[in-house]
């Protein structure tokens, strides 16, 4: 879902902006993110490249 299109009821002023205290906290509720706040593709590509250097490691010194 996103917020683009909403309009808070009690500013009267897109979501998106988060002019006030409820547009803020609907915004963040809907955009919520993985891990610590890190973006779910942030947090792939780390899970990503932690496989590559553990299958590198296992190459290199073939255990």
């Amino acid at each position: 879902m996103s917020c683009e299109h909403l309009v808070c009821a009690q500013c009267a002023g897109p979501v998106v902006e988060g002019r006030c205290p409820a547009c803020r906290a609907t915004r963040d509720r809907l955009h919520h993110h993985g891990l610590g706040g890190l973006s779910p593709m942030l947090v792939a590509i780390v899970l990503v490249a932690l496989l590559v250097f553990t299958l590198a490691l296992k190459h290199l010194y073939g255990a």
